[in-house]
């Protein structure tokens, strides 16, 4: 694995097959080196292959690292079925360095105006901004945010339990007599519950109506704040290894969450036509010559918002907008040839789909939407 600096772009290059370490290596050299160098526009080269990174491997790049780190079966993130986030795992066998990579690479993202499929919970953006470091001296100053956790922040992870939680804080009856609970919280780990006491002897302190709104409080914190103190703070250093300076102190915790996931604003399909580029069909004015591609943007139009969302995550490799607008996200369609039976393909690096020139709407949007469908187990969740 070799890093080397070309201009002004930070050129990373990996294997493929050890994606994640030759990633993580490679920033660890940079880092190592000089702070300001990780800051530079990022080039990615696979080894291996040719190519000269135009944008598209960078992208690559990006997705298939997220996908590693971020996919639960890799251990680092857990994955909330009824909220469809991730968050921390507190059980993660994965060293520090790896939650230092997923800190950068989101830091990276930033700089590289690349939206990523994250789905972390908003509060942890103001998790994040909360724990920046201070001002440099001799800058002005900004009051950075407190982080005061809460049931409403709960619930963006893990909806059933804040509503069993606030069910708690509501209760009319004898609080003690009816839930028999202690100060512990039940927290999950290989297969089976532990209680982890959230204060001094708690296994032994009883929840009754006096002190419900303190093991509230208590179980919140632990769950979101202290049981992941151990992936956060490396998390959170990879991040501010890349995003330094008090720039970042004036953006909002949802703003920062908008640079890093994309706008989740309903899709203005018409203005993402409006920039499309045609290649490859052998005719002036495609976009007006061709019926597949008039189909295929009625079919997109006509799509309710999930299924839009879908058809956008096919394409691009993420069902949002980018935080500047549709304007800034150019889908590529592109010819295969003339009428077959064969699917489109998407080529999400380069925000491009292949179609061939179907011979009826019925036919092409019955195989477009066989391929969006089935490709969704391949992403991450």
């Amino acid at each position: 694995m070799t890093r080397k600096s070309v201009n002004q772009y930070l050129v990373l290059k990996v294997r493929r097959d050890c994606l994640v370490e030759d990633s993580l290596k490679g920033v660890s050299e940079v880092v190592g080196a000089s702070g300001e160098e990780i800051k530079k526009g990022l080039r990615i080269e696979f080894k291996g292959e040719e190519g000269i990174d135009a944008g598209g491997l960078r992208k690559e790049w990006f997705l298939l690292l997220v996908r590693d780190v971020l996919n639960p079966e890799h251990g680092m993130f857990v994955y909330d079925e009824e909220s469809h986030v991730c968050y921390f795992n507190p059980s993660s066998f994965e060293t520090s360095d790896q939650f230092f990579l997923v800190g950068v690479v989101l830091g990276l993202a930033i700089y590289n105006s690349t939206i990523l499929d994250v789905a972390l919970p908003p509060f942890a953006f103001r998790k994040l901004l909360a724990a920046g470091p201070s001002s440099l001296p001799g800058s002005p100053s900004h009051a950075k945010p407190t982080m005061v956790y809460t049931l409403d922040d709960l619930a963006e992870y893990r909806p059933s339990l804040a509503h069993g939680l606030r069910q708690l804080l509501e209760f009319d009856g004898d609080v003690e007599e009816t839930f028999c609970r202690d100060f512990v919280a039940d927290v999950e780990k290989y297969g089976k519950i532990h209680q982890v006491p959230l204060c001094p002897d708690g296994e032994k302190r009883a929840v009754n109506n006096s002190n419900r709104r303190e093991f509230v409080n208590l179980y919140v914190k632990y769950l979101l704040d202290t049981s992941v103190v151990r992936q956060f703070e490396p998390f959170k250093r990879g991040f501010y290894t890349v995003c330094s300076g008090n720039a970042l102190s004036l953006f909002r915790p949802e703003e920062i969450e908008l640079l890093v996931r994309g706008s989740d604003e309903p899709l203005d399909i018409s203005s993402l036509e409006a920039v499309s580029v045609c290649e490859n069909w052998g005719v002036p004015n495609p976009a007006e010559m061709e019926p597949v591609i008039q189909w295929f943007w009625q079919s997109f139009k006509n799509a309710d918002p999930k299924d839009q969302r879908k058809l956008l995550s096919f394409i691009t490799g993420s069902d949002r907008i980018p935080a500047m607008g549709a304007a800034n996200l150019v889908i590529k369609l592109s010819c295969l040839g003339d009428d077959s039976l064969r699917f489109p393909i998407a080529r999400t690096c380069f925000n491009m789909l292949l179609l061939w020139r179907y011979s009826s709407r019925t036919k092409f949007e019955r195989l477009l939407w066989r391929a969006v469908n089935e490709s969704e187990g391949f992403g991450l969740k």
